[in-house]
């Protein structure tokens, strides 16, 4: 497996405005913690973390952080994105180590036609897309894939049917979460002619309880409300 290698270094200055002149020299802010070393804030090869994110395995990517003659393994641990232009804005990466199992989420996609749609009419809905694993970071999946076909209405797939070697992964999610069903289509009811018209002829709402009518502009009435009535007093 090839190695993957990020150039970084050290970020002397905080700030929203120092944050905004590293984005514009092609880096992006970034803090690395854990492990036993301290936290350092960093600026990172934006296009390379990008680069990272849309992988295959994506932000469960193993690779190593070139600070200056040092290197650390790491992964992306969260990450903030512009809304609009959809650039980084900002990365948390996490140190790890290659012997001491850790905790991660893991994509669940699903593959297939199910029975209960193309049989019954039904409808599937994917209800949970990731769940939590505990593995050595050299076990960690890219993906878990489910095979979607069995399924009739009002079946479920849940973090117990996903076939994984006990001896290398745990599977930490809720077992009894739904991670995907097939139910029933809901029709909403149309009302009857009748009550449609009924609506539509229906009288004009009672005047507010506690308003007193005033002459207004043309000779109508003006509604205005006692302050006693408004706070309740």
């Amino acid at each position: 497996m090839e190695q993957i290698i990020v150039e970084a270094a050290p970020r002397e200055t905080r700030g929203k405005n120092a944050a905004r002149r590293v984005r514009l020299t092609g880096q992006v802010p970034a803090v690395i913690y854990g492990g036993k070393e301290k936290s350092q804030a960093l600026e990172v090869n934006a296009k390379q973390l990008s680069a990272i994110l849309r992988s295959a395995s994506g932000h469960n990517t193993i690779f190593k952080i070139k600070v200056k003659d040092s290197e650390e393994t790491a992964i992306v641990k969260d990450w903030l994105v512009d809304p609009v232009k959809g650039h980084l804005l900002h990365v948390d990466l996490l140190r790890i180590a290659m012997d001491v199992r850790m905790r991660v989420k893991v994509p669940v996609h699903t593959f297939g036609e199910a029975q209960g749609v193309k049989l019954q009419g039904g409808v599937f809905e994917m209800v949970t897309r990731e769940v939590e694993i505990e593995c050595l970071p050299s076990d960690i999946p890219t993906e878990f894939r489910m095979d979607i076909s069995e399924l009739m209405i009002g079946m479920q797939l849940r973090p117990t049917d996903i076939k994984v070697d006990p001896e290398k992964i745990k599977i930490l999610t809720d077992p009894a979460r739904v991670l995907a069903h097939v139910v029933t289509l809901r029709v909403e009811e149309e009302k009857p002619a009748e009550a449609v018209a009924a609506d539509a002829t229906a009288a004009p709402a009672e005047p507010v309880e506690g308003a007193r009518g005033s002459p207004g502009p043309g000779g109508g009435q003006r509604a205005e409300l006692h302050p006693a009535r408004v706070h309740g007093g």
